[in-house]
């Protein structure tokens, strides 16, 4: 298995070597902050889809990092992130303060940049640090390796410009477990609201950076078992626990210049903070370098702080520049598949971007999902159909290999789904709408409870499952892992649906609609075309399989109701006896309905008029708009062949929710709810299923719409595209006749 997997890599490096070389230097790569983001830094991420760190303004400082589906369940609360203890700081004090302490001036931290490299996926931050009249130039690089996926680094390169004694910290910080914690699993939205407000917060939207939610979705704590370090051979190392969870280790080995005249090396060990701290000579204009090396594992994926511990010494006998190269590599390989636009690069540096945070949170050979605010607290890191619908889609033409993990999930979670089902009194699976990423099991918090009726996740998961199956043809993973979960998926809309008599249609009761204002609603349209779908699904999965359907999938598929008005010709949001009259984020949730993992079949005439609707109410009862309405405007545009509309849209995505100087998403402009991946898999989708019109369907990758280019573009490539074990350049560009065309090139 593993020789299959290094000879897979070395023939991937090798097309790598073989592409022309466009990204190395290319701006739209390259996001950078200044000075002038001081006071509105909101933090980007370094992240390998295992561990990650936050970034911070020095680049020396502790921030947080999180490791994949590593939850903390303490009494009463929801399954949410721990955070691992902090790995990245490193501090400096030149003999008038420490760096990581000093006031964040202009005046102090002179010719300052930090730069954000999505082709290397590397931080660097340069500055001169003058303060009580010393100043010293300094350099740090930070990455998350994407080669050795429990390794990382930190190296700071320091110019004194004096003579003197100075001194540095390595530490690991051991974070106090964050207060107040609330009983979130137990309490309504009012006292949840009461509890907040009681501890002097609140959940209004805050200024930049800010985080709105902080209060509710705080992290976990990882409790520390042992810890230990070593002045000889400059190391340091933890076991520890998240709460009620899996065991978390750690261990750091740290580089010191060559030559560098030390004064004296102690280590501290407290109850927040285990570290090496160094004083040392320096002479003037001379540069040093200081390098920290961290590995780190938890229970299913590596060892102990030992096995820790000897992967930091060997990273560290490797040194950074050859660690750091490797990781490069594996990167650049990634951006083998890429979006390339000509003609527009604010869009095209916003691609690389999204795809950065895609490909910075997914994992390869796991059954691991993706949280849907990536490897932070956010939404307190659960399973969402964000997974489903928004990201795997977004993934499974570009990398189907970091796709494959969201699928796999929800096989390895099919025994907590059919409990939870008996729990509902229903047959098969009903997935929760928050699943907890390492157990699969329901923690949707209590004061959400209504969203147990957002059932549309269910067929989601089942359409996912089929849209795998067909873009890689696998067969045998079909049969083993994927019809499991279509079958029983099936199974829970044929016990879930109710029988009209009178009009000869089964209907679905007692739902919450996308559009999440409108809970407990009959005949919710997409919940109801979704379920249609995955019955069809499961119909013609177990013809693949040799297995045998149950007739009722056919009978229920071909007689479900979707609500439509006929004098208007259009769908409706949901049953006629409902009023379509709240304020919400989305206006209407027709948009829904020709997106592509649904696209539900309609004439042109009745999408163009959904899509009227949608805007109208969008404008009529929408407020501050999420940004998974803007990306499906796009798409919506495209279908009907409105390249200038599309691009209008695809413009729109661009203003606000983009927050400086990273482009971390936004779920809305006006909050803070960041690091949002199905926002940035939305727009991902734009392109590759909405301005190529392809759909993955029964037939192929079919042209199912007319490619769409938007006014000013000169083209728009799909590079390294895979379908069924084949890979293409898909690009769209104006032909003779000035209408787009799509052109297919094999590699």
């Amino acid at each position: 298995m593993r020789v299959r997997h290094r000879l897979a890599a070395l023939l991937t490096c090798a097309l790598a070597l073989a592409q022309p070389a466009f990204a190395k230097g290319d701006p739209s790569f390259v996001l950078t902050g200044t000075a002038e983001h001081f006071g509105s830094y909101f933090p980007s991420y370094l992240a390998n889809g295992y561990f990650s760190t936050l970034t911070a303004p020095r680049g020396t400082e502790p921030t947080r990092g999180y490791m994949v589906a590593t939850m903390d369940y303490a009494k009463d609360d929801i399954a949410r992130p721990a955070a691992i203890p902090g790995w990245n700081e490193i501090d400096y004090n030149p003999g008038g303060g420490w760096l990581n302490s000093t006031r964040l001036g202009k005046e102090i931290f002179t010719d300052y940049a930090q730069t954000l490299d999505m082709y290397d996926a590397t931080l660097e931050t340069r500055y001169r640090f003058s303060y009580a009249n010393k100043s010293t130039d300094v350099e740090v690089t930070t990455f998350v390796s994407q080669d050795a996926g429990h390794l990382a680094a930190t190296r700071l390169i320091l110019t004194p410009q004096f003579d003197g004694s100075v001194q540095l910290t390595f530490p690991i910080r051991l974070w106090s477990e964050y207060q107040p914690r609330f009983p979130i699993a137990t309490m309504t939205g009012e006292e949840m609201i009461a509890a907040v407000i009681a501890s002097g917060q609140n959940l209004d939207n805050k200024p930049i950076p800010t985080p709105d939610r902080a209060a509710v979705w705080y992290p976990g704590v990882v409790r520390i078992q042992s810890s230990g370090g070593d002045t000889r051979t400059l190391t340091l190392w933890w076991d520890g626990r998240a709460e009620q969870g899996v065991a978390v280790a750690q261990a750091a080995a740290i580089e010191l210049p060559k030559g560098l005249e030390i004064e004296d090396v102690q280590l501290e060990k407290g109850p927040y903070k285990l570290s090496l701290n160094l004083k040392a000579r320096v002479r003037k204009g001379q540069r040093y370098r200081f390098t920290k090396y961290i590995a780190a594992s938890r229970e299913g994926w590596g060892g102990d702080a030992q096995a820790d511990l000897a992967l930091a010494k060997a990273a560290r006998q490797q040194g950074f520049d050859a660690l750091l190269a490797r990781h490069q590599a594996a990167w650049h390989r990634l951006w083998t598949s890429d979006i390339r636009i000509e003609g527009d690069a604010s869009v095209q540096k916003a691609v690389h971007s999204d795809l950065y945070y895609l490909l910075s949170n997914s994992t390869e050979g796991t059954a691991w999902p993706m949280g849907a605010c990536a490897l932070t607290p956010g939404y307190a890191g659960h399973a969402f159909w964000d997974s489903d619908s928004w990201v795997f889609p977004a993934l499974l033409l570009l990398h189907p290999e970091r796709a494959k993990p969201i699928v796999m999930f929800r096989n390895r979670t099919i025994a907590p789904a059919q409990e939870r089902a008996r729990q509902y009194g229903v047959k098969g699976t009903m997935y929760p709408w928050e699943a907890d990423p390492e157990t699969g099991k329901d923690y949707t918090p209590h004061f959400a409870y209504g969203v147990f009726r957002e059932v549309h996740v269910n067929a989601d998961i089942a359409i996912a499952q089929w849209q795998y199956y067909l873009a890689t043809g696998d067969e045998a993973w079909l049969k083993q892992y994927g019809w499991p979960v279509i079958e029983q998926v099936a199974t829970f809309w044929a016990s879930r649906v109710a029988y009209d008599q009178a009009h000869d249609r089964y209907e679905i009761h007692h739902v919450t609609s996308p559009d999440e204002a409108y809970d407990d609603v009959p005949n919710d349209s997409f919940t109801n075309a979704a379920a249609q779908k995955a019955l069809r699904i499961a119909v013609k999965a177990a013809a693949k399989v040799g297995a045998k359907a149950d007739p009722q999938w056919t009978t229920i598929a071909d007689k479900m109701f979707i609500p439509f008005d006929e004098q208007a010709q259009r769908h409706l949001d949901f049953d006629a006896s409902v009023p379509h009259d709240k304020i919400t984020w989305m206006g209407s949730s027709l948009a829904w309905l020709m997106y592509p993992d649904l696209d539900l079949p309609m004439s042109p005439q009745v999408r163009r008029n959904d899509f009227d609707f949608q805007l109208h109410e969008l404008k009529e009862h929408g407020d501050d708009p999420n940004e998974m309405m803007m990306v499906m405007l796009a798409v919506g545009s495209a279908e009907l062949g409105d390249a200038k509309g599309a691009g209008e849209w695809i413009q729109r995505n661009l203003v606000g929710f983009l927050k400086a100087p990273f482009n971390v998403r936004t779920e809305t402009v006006a909050n803070n709810a960041g690091y949002i991946l199905a926002t940035s898999a939305g727009f991902v989708q734009s392109f590759v299923y909405g301005l190529s019109g392809l759909r993955i369907d029964d037939g192929g990758l079919t042209e199912a719409y007319a490619p769409a280019l938007p006014p000013g573009w000169n083209s728009l490539t799909l590079k390294g595209i895979h379908f069924r074990g084949k890979q293409y350049d898909i690009t769209i560009e104006h032909g003779a006749d000035g209408k787009a065309k799509l052109i297919r090139k094999p590699l």
